[in-house]
């Protein structure tokens, strides 16, 4: 058993520091994982620190380090949408772990309305995290620009557009869905419509522009009339689905920007008659549990969710050790972009 301090107390820094036969500051820059210190001491601390059964005091290090030892995953969308989409599940379990990992706590909030927007703002301007994850980011999200005046170091799910100053993690969306579109065309379908996600999410644009190049590649031109408006929803993937049936009822293929969207496309596919995929194919994006338990199975563009996860943890974590200031630093390396994988289905 480990020893104990003396009169059965806790041991302190200060009895470990006593037995390794060092300062009581050598022992605090062996805990914190300083390179200042030689392999020789930095083996008899830690030799001390097993023998007394030392626990370091973490409250008092992130005090001392002006830290909190927390982190916030900031989800700017109602929790409805949150509990609805695998992306979002898949996200998180990808960002708990990699931080399971460490010692910082993960809070989870919501900011989904301009009243839970004010009141983040107001917890974010009081410090009381030590860094950001944002996930679901519109363009016009005034979140990440709040994080740079405070000095809050953010990683963002997605960049807000070409010109992103935040460091990022995605996964290739334009690739994705070009990709997907050349799957379709490959089996001869010839009347391709895509169902976007919310257009002022950077993504979504461009999943648009794969479809579009995708299609021109073939020599064959775009057809507006095709590109329908969703929203990443379920109940969006079927008003866009009836809206394009009613337009374009000689449509022969689908490429819906999520595979919830493409649920209920299916749903009203299937209520007005067209059989999957003899009549119509359809595509989803994601490649969540959704996908794999629709009938038939639904081919869809699996992206590294849970990858892009541990990825946002640990560029952030790269963010909160660099002391330099912002403005000193460049982007490089410090917005990532994942490959993606068509994964064929019975869908199409």
């Amino acid at each position: 058993m480990a020893a104990r301090g003396t009169h059965g107390r806790r041991p302190t820094l200060e009895e470990v520091a006593a037995r390794a036969g060092v300062g009581r500051g050598t022992v605090s820059r062996v805990i914190n994982g300083s390179p200042r210190v030689s392999d020789a001491t930095r083996a008899a601390v830690e030799a001390a620190i097993a023998e007394l059964g030392y626990v370091p005091n973490t409250a008092a290090r992130a005090l001392a380090a002006n830290r909190t030892d927390a982190i916030a995953l900031v989800v700017p969308e109602p929790e409805t949408r949150f509990f609805a989409e695998p992306y979002f599940s898949d996200m998180l379990r990808g960002v708990g772990a990699e931080l399971a990992e460490t010692e910082m706590q993960l809070l989870l909030i919501f900011a989904g309305n301009d009243r839970e927007r004010q009141r983040l703002a107001q917890y974010l301007a009081a410090h009381r995290v030590d860094g950001v994850l944002l996930v679901s980011v519109h363009a016009d999200d005034p979140l990440p620009d709040l994080l740079s005046q405070l000095e809050i170091p953010a990683v963002i799910s997605g960049r807000r557009s070409a010109a992103e100053t935040l460091p990022s993690v995605d996964s290739d969306n334009f690739a994705g869905a070009y990709s997907a579109v050349g799957h379709l065309l490959s089996r001869g379908r010839t009347r391709i419509a895509t169902i976007t996600g919310r257009l002022d999410v950077y993504g979504a644009q461009r999943r648009v522009d794969g479809y579009r190049a995708a299609v021109e590649a073939a020599g064959r031109e775009v057809d507006e009339r095709l590109i329908v408006p969703g929203d990443f929803t379920e109940e969006g993937g079927r008003r866009a689905m009836a809206g394009l049936l009613e337009r374009c009822p000689e449509v022969d293929a689908v490429f819906a920007g999520s595979d919830v969207m493409a649920a209920g496309a299916r749903q009203v596919l299937r209520e007005a008659g067209r059989r999957i995929p003899d009549d119509v194919a359809l595509v989803g994006y994601d490649d969540s549990a959704i996908a794999r338990h629709m009938d038939p199975p639904l081919t869809s563009v699996r992206q590294p969710i849970e990858e892009m996860g541990r990825a946002m943890i640990d560029l952030l974590l790269a963010e909160i050790a660099d002391r330099r200031p912002a403005a000193s630093r460049t982007l490089d390396g410090r917005q990532l972009v994942l490959p993606n994988e068509l994964v064929e289905r019975a869908s199409s």
